[in-house]
């Protein structure tokens, strides 16, 4: 936001506050002088949040029965090796506890407190442990903790600096559910916050990596950690993106209700928390990026710098040579000492399953195969094979003088195509139809009469008769067609000039 909004500053504060009031029991033991009988000072701070983890722990198991007594039990078995205390002493002290938490009057606690968002004096009831149940023939009272005696419990355990993200990522789609896009766009400011948090931890731990690696056990401690933060930035990483198709969702789902025109500042909002969504996105892909990096190099690198520190700090005269020079040592036990470092014992097999491998078989010849276009000689000038290739040249030209009058032989593909359609796709299974292409575009432009005959041995004879007084341009370009599983060939475009002047004097 471009200016400080003072009511976004102070909007929930009556929630924070009372936060804050549920640790205000807790400040109210720690004023209390408590003396054991050598008058060393009772942490009563401390009993009180161990009697809190007690009262939890019964709620746990479902025992509803706990009262004074159970307690300073709890408190005498903890607290027998520190303090020199009777019984009586400590019944007195967790009666004190209780009445702390829950004052003897039965109402709740209050807590007074001046509410800089609504601008006038306020006051917090809450309620640490409530009565759970009353025994008539012992007349003993039992309590348990109330609500926000759990929420004091939680809130003393590491559970919110680890997970912060991923609870504000939690709130953020809850708000956007409920159309609150200011608040929206807030919680998305304090991702941001964590984000950079999360950017300096890693930026510490990459240091402490470098610094501490110092034997296998601190290895083997920080990839585990180094594992574990993986792990929960990747499912972060996983809700970022469902966050950002939820926001995208929302923002069209707005724009068709023609909303960008009845409620600008809605939608100004929407698009502004789409940007700021992108950059925490991106900032957090980028610890994920680094966490990464830490597994695979950082981490990678000081294994291989503890690796030879242990090797530098080896010295084979002083722990190997004078071991077996000053103790005598048998045969045997020489042995075992010098053979991690003797050459590994090679021999060789030949092994049967050799007959069964892949065998090179290469032909001799005299003269190299040659690769090129088919050319017949003298002797086979009159040949069936040379008559049926001449043959099926003409067949070819005139096929495509068909296909290029309507506009379907431009290209080689479109005149491909064109032969499918009316059933000659046979036609380009043959190798004889690509050498009749490679050959018209090796002396392209081609005109009928140009290529001469010789010694007899072209076949086009027939085929470029068809042009007439047209000249035949063939072009190749980069891409390849491939109709055909078999064959393949670069595309050409083909073109005929003159075509006008021969079609008008067809129709004349």
């Amino acid at each position: 936001m471009d200016k400080l909004e003072l009511q976004e500053i102070t909007n929930g504060y009556r929630e924070r506050i009372r936060r804050l009031a549920l640790f205000d029991p807790l400040y109210e033991l720690e004023r209390k002088r408590e003396q054991d009988q050598q008058e060393l000072m009772v942490d009563m701070k401390g009993l009180g949040l161990l009697s809190l983890l007690f009262f939890f722990e019964q709620k746990l198991i479902r025992n509803y029965k706990v009262g004074t007594k159970q307690l300073a039990n709890f408190l005498q078995k903890l607290t027998e090796n520190q303090y020199i205390l009777d019984e009586r002493d400590y019944e007195r002290i967790a009666r004190t506890i209780i009445q702390i938490f829950r004052p003897t009057t039965g109402r709740k606690r209050s807590y007074s407190y001046y509410n800089w968002d609504s601008g006038k004096e306020d006051i917090i009831d809450y309620s640490i442990l409530k009565a759970n149940n009353f025994d008539m023939e012992t007349n003993t009272q039992y309590y348990t903790l109330d609500e926000d005696g759990l929420e004091l419990v939680f809130a003393t355990k590491e559970f919110y600096s680890e997970f912060q993200l991923s609870i504000n990522q939690l709130m953020l789609r809850k708000q956007l559910d409920r159309g609150e896009f200011k608040g929206a766009l807030r919680q998305i400011n304090e991702m941001r916050i964590d984000v950079e948090s999360l950017d300096e931890r890693i930026g510490k731990l990459k240091h402490e990596i470098q610094r501490s690696i110092v034997s296998e056990e601190t290895f083997a401690r920080y990839k585990q950690l180094l594992e574990d933060i993986s792990a929960r930035l990747s499912r972060e990483d996983e809700e970022f993106k469902e966050l950002r198709q939820f926001v995208k969702e929302t923002r069209e789902r707005l724009y068709s209700k023609d909303v960008h025109k009845k409620e600008h500042k809605t939608y100004e909002l929407i698009l502004t928390i789409t940007r700021e969504l992108e950059g925490v996105h991106y900032e957090h892909s980028r610890l994920l990026e680094q966490t990464l990096s830490l597994k695979n190099t950082t981490l990678v690198t000081a294994q291989e710098s503890l690796y030879y520190t242990g090797i530098q700090a080896f010295n084979f005269d002083q722990d190997i040579v004078s071991h077996l020079i000053s103790t005598p040592l048998p045969f045997e036990a020489m042995q075992g000492v010098l053979q991690p470092f003797l050459k590994v014992e090679e021999n060789h097999f030949w092994s049967p399953l050799t007959i069964l491998a892949e065998q090179n078989i290469n032909e001799e010849r005299e003269k190299p195969v040659e690769q090129g276009l088919i050319e017949l000689s003298k002797e086979d000038q009159d040949s069936p094979y040379r008559k049926n290739l001449m043959k099926k040249y003409k067949e070819i030209m005139e096929l495509f003088l068909f296909a290029y009058q309507p506009g379907k032989g431009n290209t080689l593909s479109s005149f491909l195509h064109y032969l499918d359609e009316i059933g000659q796709s046979s036609l380009y299974e043959n190798r004889y139809f690509y050498e009749f292409w490679l050959i018209l575009h090796q002396r392209s432009p081609v005109v009928q009469g140009a290529i001469q005959e010789e010694e007899g041995t072209t076949l086009l004879g027939d085929a470029l008769a068809l042009l007439e007084n047209r000249t035949l341009i063939v072009k190749e370009e980069k891409r390849v067609v491939r109709q055909f599983a078999r064959y393949s060939i670069q595309e050409m475009i083909i073109s005929l000039e003159g075509e006008e002047n021969e079609l008008l004097g067809t129709n004349d």
